[in-house]
């Protein structure tokens, strides 16, 4: 009974999302377009921090990887959005198994550290390689044609983007769903648990580690080649190693332990954000102020402190 209830609030909530169009102004579709694309991105974080117990400070590679492979091809080539979006899937996937390789060797905060540099590396590169990447500029004056598969989409309508994004971040969401769910996935959270006990098992940790790796970086890539056409530009503050911190700042404020937990922290980010740069130009140290009282007081998060004090009631 309880699987049902929560089958269908997911459901309405889902249904609410998609109605969101036709009930709110243009202003409030873009920022749920945002939501939804950091969601998935912390989301791709939580795999490997909050399931797999590693915490990575160059995230952000891999989203400006899928980024720029998007904001390439639809330049150069005009290709579909869709062929796009798998082209990012794989430059994000192919990014996390070189770092990742060398990275998951390491564990804790010499782990973090490693990654960190690899991810300012990236940044230096994308930077610096102005025949390719276009430097500080970055990659814009692409246009958004057709989606593909012979859906007659205008993905300039932001209207359509966002009901387009919104199906890609639900199917991603599941598949990322079922693979926390799977054998793998408890693997991994045992591994977060416990590494040396897994070991003795006869799995290979760091085998496990990698996959994890690799896939996160796959999603997180399918993210940002969402973020390109939805920006309209891929610059290197997309890869810089301050969006790395977003995901994780997503994932702690809505609860690493729960699945939803980062599209909750994602959508509560955003919304604080616009919030406060709209009132004052110290728009950081509010911010900033804000999320330290809220991780210091939500212990588990927004989505674990809602739901304990919820069963408390019940």
């Amino acid at each position: 009974m309880k699987r049902v209830i929560n089958i269908a609030a997911l459901a309405l909530i889902v249904l609410l999302l998609a109605a969101l169009p036709w009930i709110a102004p243009y202003f409030y579709i873009f920022i749920a377009t945002e939501i939804l694309i950091l969601g998935l991105f912390a989301a791709s974080f939580n795999l490997i921090f909050g399931y797999t117990g590693m915490l990575s400070f160059g995230h952000a590679a891999f989203f400006g990887a899928g980024a720029y492979a998007t904001a390439m091809l639809l330049q150069s080539q005009q290709w579909p959005l869709l062929g796009c979006l798998l082209a990012a899937i794989v430059a994000g996937a192919l990014l996390a198994l070189l770092i990742g390789f060398f990275s998951v060797r390491l564990d804790e905060v010499y782990f973090a550290m490693l990654t960190l540099a690899f991810g300012m590396m990236v940044f230096a590169v994308v930077h610096q390689w102005r025949s390719v990447t276009n430097g500080s500029d970055g990659i814009a004056g692409f246009t958004v044609g057709q989606f593909g598969l012979g859906l007659p989409l205008t993905l300039g309508n932001p209207s359509v983007y966002y009901h387009m994004v919104l199906v890609v971040v639900v199917l991603a969401a599941a598949l990322l769903y079922l693979i926390c769910r799977s054998s793998f996935g408890l693997v991994l959270r045992a591994i977060r648990q416990n590494p040396e006990r897994v070991a003795f098992c006869g799995l290979n940790v760091r085998s496990y580690r990698l996959a994890a790796f690799t896939i996160a970086g796959a999603f997180a890539g399918l993210a940002g080649g969402l973020m390109a056409p939805f920006l309209r530009i891929a610059s290197p503050e997309l890869v810089h190693w301050s969006m790395s911190a977003e995901p994780v700042l997503m994932t702690i404020l809505g609860g690493s332990g729960y699945f939803l937990g980062p599209f909750f922290g994602a959508g509560m980010f955003v919304l604080l954000e616009t919030w406060i740069t709209s009132v004052t130009q110290a728009w950081m140290l509010v911010l900033g102020i804000i999320l330290a009282l809220m991780v210091m007081f939500f212990r588990r998060g927004l989505l674990g402190t809602l739901l304990d004090w919820w069963m408390e009631r019940k």
